[in-house]
Formats: C-alpha cells, structure tokens, sequence
C-alpha cells in the first residue's frame, strides 16, 4: 500500500483571511447592487459560500442570498442538476456561484446551466484554491490562493467549524 503524504498548504487562520479578503473582493464588484445570490455548489462551496455570506454581511449592504446547488461531479453531463430555491427567484440577480477549487472548470460549466434558463444580471466564479489547470473557459474572479499543481497532486479543502486547513496530497 503507498503512503500519500500531505503538506498543509492554509491554516485556519489563513483561510479565515482569504474568505475575508474574497468578501471584500465581493463587495466591492458587487456594491452597486440590491441584492447577490451565492450559489455554493454541494458540501465544501457549500460550506464556503455561507462563510461568504457570513463576512459579507459584516461589510454589505445588500441582501445576500444563500443556494445550494446539487450537481454530481463526476458524471454532470448525465444526472440533473438541482437548486434548493426556484430558479425563477433569482431573474435578474447577480449571481455567484462557489467552490472550494477550481481544477479543470468543469464543475463550474455545468452548475451554470440552471442558470442559463433565466435572465441574470451576471453570474460569477468564487472560489478558495485556484489549481489552473482549464479545460473549459472558465476563469474564477474572485480566487483566495492560486496554486500551480500536477494533475496528479489532490487538494483536500477542510472547512468544518473545528478544523479548517487545506493541504496537497
């Protein structure tokens, strides 16, 4: 059996600085509207999106809505898609959708389709590592920590309220 070592790449204390710091980031592209939609794609976008939230709040004026966005990852192209809010709720939002990183952009191409069926008034990427490594033409405007890897390396992005940490494997 091979033994993966993992580096700690973040600390908890250098993640809660990079989500501040995207919250800015957020704000400050966004200040000008009523209102943004986070859509944190299931489990850790999930999980950074109501941290999102939760700075955003600190600093915003806006109202900022929370969506969880249900996709499987590994066969997108196969199972649907699903929102825990009416698609139709969301028509002219700016619209965020986050991730905990950003590989290939496959993820992110597919959990925009929901959103393709409504007018929005923009739709951006959010996420916390950058690996750079594009497929599809997706870029991240708000990115906590780019990070040059081999396709072979694995980023594990921890964000339970007891431990966060993100480390290469």
């Amino acid at each position: 059996m091979e033994i993966i070592e993992s580096s700690q790449i973040l600390n908890e204390q250098e993640i809660d600085q990079k989500i501040r710091r995207i919250a800015f980031e957020i704000y400050e592209g966004n200040f000008s509207e009523k209102r943004i939609v986070l859509a944190g794609i299931l489990n850790k976008g999930y999980q950074l999106a109501k941290l999102l939230k939760r700075e955003l709040k600190k600093i915003a004026e806006f109202e900022i809505e929370l969506v969880q966005i249900t996709i499987d990852k590994k066969r997108p192209d196969v199972n649907e898609i699903m929102l825990n809010n009416d698609i139709k709720s969301f028509t002219g939002s700016s619209i965020i959708i986050v991730d905990d990183v950003l590989n290939t952009g496959q993820t992110f191409a597919y959990s925009m389709k929901p959103f393709l069926d409504i007018n929005v008034r923009k739709l951006e990427v959010a996420v916390l590592v950058n690996r750079g490594h594009p497929r599809f033409p997706i870029s991240a405007k708000y990115s906590g920590y780019e990070l040059s890897t081999t396709l072979k390396e694995h980023i594990e992005v921890n964000l339970t309220p007891k431990k966060k940490s993100v480390t290469i494997q």
